[in-house]
């Protein structure tokens, strides 16, 4: 019987055939905790349940991104601690400070590949679905079992399929691919569900990340595109990734639900406050002003997104009293920005540059918003409180969208910018 990828992903971790709606255990091939909810997770894994060394060091990451550099002294202190307890356990594979955004790192590193099953502290790790493996986020408890066992237990989700045809239009991208999804099916249109992105094999590793990342934003427990295609080759090659002979798109396979979108119909998006799925097309808008822009996050600080609003912002400056912040997903999103000038110009255009990590997308510190603001982002949410104050405002779009509207001051359309 075909299968759809979760289906095999899962079948395969847990050793027997298994459909959606199936429960099964998992072994867990890779597992990733990160600065913020580590305290709790250390402290279930040896208070709660006994377990004073974790079930394989080599196949654990974990990542000091949500705060860092530290905030506080009271941020340093739990860091400082999470340091003492990796080198305790002779975890290798530890990404500290200024390393970047633990999805994104993963797959830069090439830890994340295809047909995996990987468990992450933050809901996010479905951005490893990128890279055709099966991420799914966790709370402390459910995280603090894994690393002790190297099992968990799923229900195989049924799965969504978005099925995409031609090209994206000037000025279009991924991130306005996934705002219409969501504007289509809704914050808990694919709830417990896997999202299965097809007809994208075009698409560069960055932008499948986007999609990947942005899966949670709709409910979904996993978001996985094929590894197929030159834009996955581009990302396999240099990092000798292999995918799996058991996983691929089966003809025949069940699907729940198909979406259909015609990339020639698709303009910009935004989503505005304060919920995810209340998208509108960006020109329908109208002239509305903001006080600072934020290009980052997971979901579009990579360096393909730096490079994109570069080309919008070359040899213009942001509007006067508006303030422009680019926080790289990684230090290697970082280097590649600066050898290749993009760096160069964001700050001529007037940018700021933060230091790779998710300090102003969780509105913990590095730029967070004040009373009153209104802040469009390139991130993955905008519910309220999101990015700073709960008297914020917050809106979502893509990078080309963010550097054209730096530039006018208002929400601005990227042909407005580059007529």
């Amino acid at each position: 019987m075909a299968q759809t990828l979760a289906e095999q992903i899962l079948s395969h971790a847990a050793g027997h055939a298994a459909t959606a709606g199936d429960n099964v255990v998992v072994a867990v091939d890779l597992a990733m905790m990160h600065d913020s909810i580590s305290p709790s997770i250390i402290n279930v894994l040896h208070n709660e349940l006994g377990s004073n060394q974790v079930w394989d060091p080599d196949r654990i990451a974990v990542v000091v991104d949500h705060v860092a550099p530290a905030a506080t002294v009271q941020n340093a202190e739990h860091q400082a601690n999470l340091r003492a307890w990796v080198r305790r356990q002779r975890i290798r594979h530890f990404f500290d400070v200024g390393r970047g955004i633990s999805h994104p790192v993963l797959v830069e590193e090439g830890l994340a590949r295809p047909g995996m099953l990987i468990v992450g502290s933050d809901s996010h790790s479905t951005g490893y679905g990128a890279v055709g493996a099966f991420g799914t986020g966790m709370g402390s408890t459910d995280m603090a079992l894994a690393l002790a066992t190297g099992h968990t237990w799923l229900r195989v989700p049924e799965t969504v399929r978005i099925l995409v045809r031609g090209s994206f239009r000037p000025g279009v991208s991924a991130k306005d691919l996934g705002l219409r999804v969501a504007r289509t099916i809704g914050a808990d249109g694919a709830t417990y569900r896997s999202v299965e992105w097809h007809g994208l094999d075009a698409l560069n590793i960055a932008d499948r990340m986007t999609l990947a990342t942005l899966s949670i934003e709709v409910g979904a427990k996993a978001g996985l595109i094929p590894p197929t295609g030159p834009g996955w080759d581009a990302h396999a090659t240099p990092r000798n990734l292999q995918v799996p002979p058991w996983l691929r798109v089966e003809a025949g396979a069940r699907y729940e639900r198909t979406i259909d979108i015609d990339l020639a119909d698709l303009g910009p998006q935004i989503s505005v406050p304060h919920q995810v799925d209340r998208v509108v097309d960006l020109a329908d808008l109208g002239r509305v002003a903001v006080d600072v822009v934020y290009i980052g996050t997971c979901t579009n600080g990579h360096h393909d997104h730096m490079a994109a609003a570069a080309r919008i912002l070359a040899g213009r400056r942001i509007a006067p009293g508006m303030r422009l912040l680019v926080v790289p997903t990684s230090s290697e999103a970082l280097l590649q920005a600066t050898n290749d000038g993009t760096l160069a110009t964001l700050l001529a255009a007037g940018a700021t540059i933060g230091t790779p990590g998710c300090g102003a997308c969780i509105g913990r510190h590095m730029g967070v918003l004040a009373p009153g603001e209104f802040g469009p982002c390139t991130g993955s949410g905008n519910f309220r409180g999101r990015g700073g104050s709960r008297e914020a405002r917050l809106s979502r779009g893509s990078p080309e969208a963010a550097a054209a509207t730096a530039i006018a001051g208002y929400i601005a359309h990227p042909a407005d910018i580059t007529a």
